[in-house]
């Protein structure tokens, strides 16, 4: 199984490091991107389609883990964010999808879109993308039982997320950083496999947030 930990090969996150170390190649191409310390920020809380783009083959089981934190800017009660799985191809130009891929994201929102069938509050979803214009909702769960856990203590403090997906199997994983062991579980229809990509996409929507490898 190949693992790979955010922004290890993508920055290394110091100027030292970034010497030492053999880049992918890598874009931040919307938002305001930059290294500081040892994390990555995302700053600008305006941008709705803010991504940084990573060339990462990826096929077969693979294995995400990184830490994300929470920054500000979801304070008018909108914000999130994903990742891009399996991307054929990557775009530096503002858009809503990432070529063909999977887009597994975090969401919260006070007033979402009537019909959108995404829940008020606190919320994950899966999308499909199938082009950089277009992309289709397949899951979508309510995470309000852990509103409890949106408190300024508890978002200053880095949250694990860990996802397991398989390429040949659609099997996926979403961890639940809260309980180990536990996972939200669901299969890629087979009539999309094998999953294949040589891209991967982080995002953000109006709102900051910091990424770094796991301990």
């Amino acid at each position: 199984m190949k693992r790979f930990v955010f922004f290890l090969l993508v920055g290394g996150v110091t100027a030292t490091l970034f010497a030492q170390i053999d880049l992918p190649e890598h874009d931040f191409a919307v938002g305001s991107w930059s290294f500081i310390g040892d994390r990555v920020y995302q700053t600008d809380d305006r941008e709705a389609l803010a991504k940084t783009n990573l060339k990462i083959p990826q096929s077969g089981a693979m294995l995400y883990e990184f830490d994300v934190r929470y920054e500000g800017g979801a304070e008018d009660g909108h914000g999130g964010f994903g990742i891009h799985l399996f991307a054929d191809r990557a775009t530096k130009e503002p858009s809503w999808g990432v070529g063909k891929s999977w887009l597994i994201w975090l969401n919260y929102d006070d007033d979402p879109v009537k019909g959108s069938k995404i829940p008020v509050g606190l919320s994950g979803q899966v999308y499909r993308s199938t082009s950089n214009a277009a992309m289709e909702l397949v899951h979508s769960v309510d995470l309000n039982d852990y509103q409890s856990f949106l408190t300024r203590d508890f978002l200053n403090d880095p949250i694990h997320i860990k996802i397991y997906a398989n390429g040949d199997t659609g099997e996926v994983r979403i961890y639940d950083p809260t309980e180990e062991g536990k996972y939200y579980g669901f299969t890629i229809d087979k009539k999309y496999l094998p999953l294949k990509g040589d891209w991967m996409a982080v995002r953000t929507n109006c709102a900051k947030f910091s990424f770094a490898i796991s301990e």
